[in-house]
This record gives C-alpha cells, sequence and structure tokens, in this order.
C-alpha cells in the first residue's frame, strides 16, 4: 500500500496542530494560556446567530448552487462596491466554505504544474501547501522587520522566471499585523500589468486595523489590474465566524466560473444556514465589528509593551492589522533554560508550552524561523497571566 506523491509531499498546518495539542492538554485538566489560535475569542454577534436559527427554523437547510445563493452573492458585490470601491456582478462572486477553500480554488484553477508563485515570508503557513497542491512552485521572497515585513516590485522582479504565474499577496498579514499602503500597492499592481502576472490577494483581516491605517484593495486601481486579480475575503475574523465557514472570491468571470465548477465536483455549495447569516452579518449592524476592532486595539498596545521588555526578545515592527504580533527572538538562541538548549523558535516554542504552559507557534512555520507568534485574541487577564508566565521563564535563560 502506498501514499500518493501529492499526500506524501504534504505538511500538516502547524498551527492546528499546535492548537490540537494545546486544547487536548487543557482537557487533560492543565492551565494554558493559548497564543496559538487563529480566531476571535469573541462570540458571533447575536443578529447574525439569530438569522442562522431562524434559517433552520424555515427550512433553508437544502443544497444551494455551487457558488453559493444569489441573495448572498448580491450582498457581497453591494459590500466589495461600498467598502472596497469593486463593481462586480453576482455570476463574479463564488462562496466557498471557508476562505481556506477559496484560496485553495483559485490555486487550483490558475496552475499548471511547475508553475511559479510569489510568495512573501513570512506567510502565511497554508499558501506554500496551496500551491503545491495545485502542481504550482512556491517561490518565497523572505522580508523582515528592515522591510516592514514588505515587498517591493525590485525583491519580486529577483525572484521571476518564465514559469512566473501570480503574485499572492495578504495584507494586512498573517502573522506580521503589516498592512501595504496604497502606493506599495499601486506599485505591485502596476509590475503585474508590465509582467503579465495575475495577483491572488487575501484581505481577510481588511477591518481588523489600527492606527488610523487604511486597508486598499489592489483590484481597485485600474479595470487592467482588476482583470488579473482574485480577491479573497470571508467572514471569519472579521464577524468571529470561524466555524460557520464563509469565504468568498471575487474574479472575472472566466476564473469564477472554473472556480464554481471545481467546488461543483468537490464539496458542492457551502452551508445553506451559514449563507442566510452571512448576509445578516454584511447588512446588519457593524457595531460589533468595531468593538471587537477596538479591544483588539487596546490588547495589541498592552502585548506590544509588555513583550519587548522580555530579554532577548524585540517587536520592531509594531502590527498595523490583524490580530498578532511577531517578536524576533533570535536574541535567545545559544542560551539554555531550564536544562534545554534553545537552537531555534520551535525549541523556544516547545519549552514555553512544557514549562510556562504557554501556547505559542514558532515561526519555522511561516517561513521565519527567528520569530514566533502571538494572538492577541484572548483575553487581557489571559494576555497577562501567560507572559507573566513566559517574562519568569526567560529570565532564567543562561
Amino acid at each position: 500500500m502506498r501514499l500518493s506523491a501529492r499526500a506524501r509531499a504534504m505538511s500538516p498546518s502547524p498551527t492546528m496542530a499546535i492548537d490540537a495539542k494545546t486544547k487536548q492538554m487543557m482537557a487533560e485538566g492543565i492551565d494554558v494560556v493559548n497564543f496559538s489560535v487563529g480566531e476571535p475569542d469573541f462570540d458571533t454577534p447575536d443578529h447574525i446567530k439569530q438569522a442562522g436559527i431562524k434559517a433552520i427554523n424555515e427550512g433553508q437547510t437544502k443544497y444551494t448552487p455551487a457558488a453559493g445563493t444569489l441573495a448572498l452573492r448580491k450582498a457581497i458585490c453591494e459590500k466589495l462596491r461600498k467598502d472596497n470601491g469593486l463593481e462586480y456582478k453576482p455570476e463574479q462572486i463564488v462562496v466557498s466554505n471557508g476562505a481556506k477553500q477559496s484560496l485553495y480554488n483559485a490555486f487550483q484553477v490558475l496552475l499548471d504544474p511547475g508553475d511559479e508563485v510569489i510568495l512573501q515570508a513570512p506567510y502565511w503557513v497554508s499558501y506554500p501547501e496551496m500551491v503545491k497542491l495545485a502542481g504550482g512552485v512556491p517561490v518565497v521572497v523572505n522580508t523582515d522587520e528592515s522591510t516592514g515585513f514588505k515587498m517591493t516590485p525590485a525583491m519580486i522582479k529577483a525572484k521571476l522566471t518564465p514559469r512566473t504565474r501570480a503574485i499572492n499577496l495578504n495584507s494586512p498579514s498573517n502573522p506580521t499585523g503589516a498592512v501595504y499602503t496604497r502606493k506599495e500597492l499601486e506599485a505591485i499592481a502596476n509590475f503585474a500589468v508590465e509582467q503579465d502576472l495575475m495577483i491572488v490577494t487575501d484581505e481577510m483581516y481588511e477591518k481588523l486595523i489600527y492606527g488610523g491605517v487604511e486597508h486598499v484593495s489592489i483590484a481597485s486601481f485600474s479595470p487592467e489590474v482588476k482583470a488579473r486579480t482574485i480577491t479573497v475575503n470571508g467572514m471569519s475574523k472579521a464577524y468571529a465566524m470561524t466555524g460557520w465557514r464563509m469565504g468568498y472570491t471575487a474574479s472575472e468571470t472566466i476564473y469564477a466560473k472554473a472556480m464554481s465548477d471545481l467546488q461543483s465536483q468537490s464539496t458542492s455549495g457551502p452551508s445553506s444556514i451559514s449563507q442566510v447569516a452571512a448576509i445578516q452579518a454584511l447588512v446588519g449592524t457593524q457595531e460589533p465589528v468595531e468593538m471587537m476592532r477596538k479591544e483588539f486595539d487596546r490588547r495589541r498596545a498592552h502585548m506590544l509593551e509588555r513583550i519587548n521588555r522580555i530579554p532577548g526578545w524585540v517587536c520592531k515592527v509594531p502590527p498595523e492589522g490583524a490580530f498578532y504580533l511577531f517578536p524576533n527572538v533570535s536574541g535567545v538562541f545559544g542560551k539554555t533554560i531550564r536544562g534545554k538548549l534553545i537552537g531555534n523558535s520551535d525549541d523556544l516554542g516547545a519549552v514555553i508550552l512544557e514549562e510556562a504552559r504557554a501556547a505559542v507557534v514558532p515561526g519555522s512555520g511561516f517561513g521565519a524561523p527567528e520569530y514566533i507568534r502571538f494572538s492577541y485574541a484572548t483575553s487581557m487577564e489571559r494576555i497577562d497571566e501567560g507572559l507573566n508566565r513566559i517574562e519568569a521563564l526567560m529570565r532564567e535563560a543562561q
């Protein structure tokens, strides 16, 4: 018996693996402060939940079109027009089982074997695997504090080959919280047009931005840019709807039809109940979103100050979006903590979990082994409890 080469080459998501281990420890009665989770700690707003309950009670529990209901796709079109300055028709929208499937669909319909996709590191852990699953080759542009965790056209150009098919963007970024400015995105957009490249842009965290920073959709610059862009978004982060599994793409009809056809042969349409709830998320009050954003901002500032006090750690680039901090922890590499030599962020993550009972995600999974990721999607009380434990442990480093 054997697995396919595709299955043998695939790596599991490190963030999901750490979250699963953390939850197992918690189930065993161990008090673990979980900084690894990539979902809001807030409940789904009540008006959205009530819409889902109403859908069940009214029997809206049957199959929907593979690309999603017309009502939801119309609501998404209106959202894109109002929030992002983008004009789309319902047939250009494909609703999927979370933005992860939306991204997977995009790479599946864009890539032939050997096609290359430009990714910036640090990257969200699933991007390289999705590209590889589509037969593509991830080509990494390394960024760090000196570049603001952003890439430029010159950095992209250095990685171009005749097989380059697309540029992948993520703004605001998971894991760094970096947000590209209008000028930075316009430069990349113009470069993509000049080089005849596609753009896959993940804008899942667009509503969670801080300090007056502006979110800009790259597809909004011109018809030429829009024609070569697949915009990915969803309800999970802004509306605390991670378990509802609601993501979507907006693109030219040729790509939308291909993604809809692909979805019809794989998962079929997304949950009918979740789609009704998603409409209410988009058209209903946005006050809960702003409440969450303000609380995340408060935690962000507090956590940033505390992390920069930990010996050997530094977070030079404050996150402008999402709900993560991504400190450089290489200052403790080569040191020993409670008899354990810290050679990299994996070693550090393991000792923090075992000795401080706090869960973080090593940067190796993000293509940035000198860093670790903290989520501040947990209460201020738990943030302080976890950081107290970690800081005390780090002061033992020798």
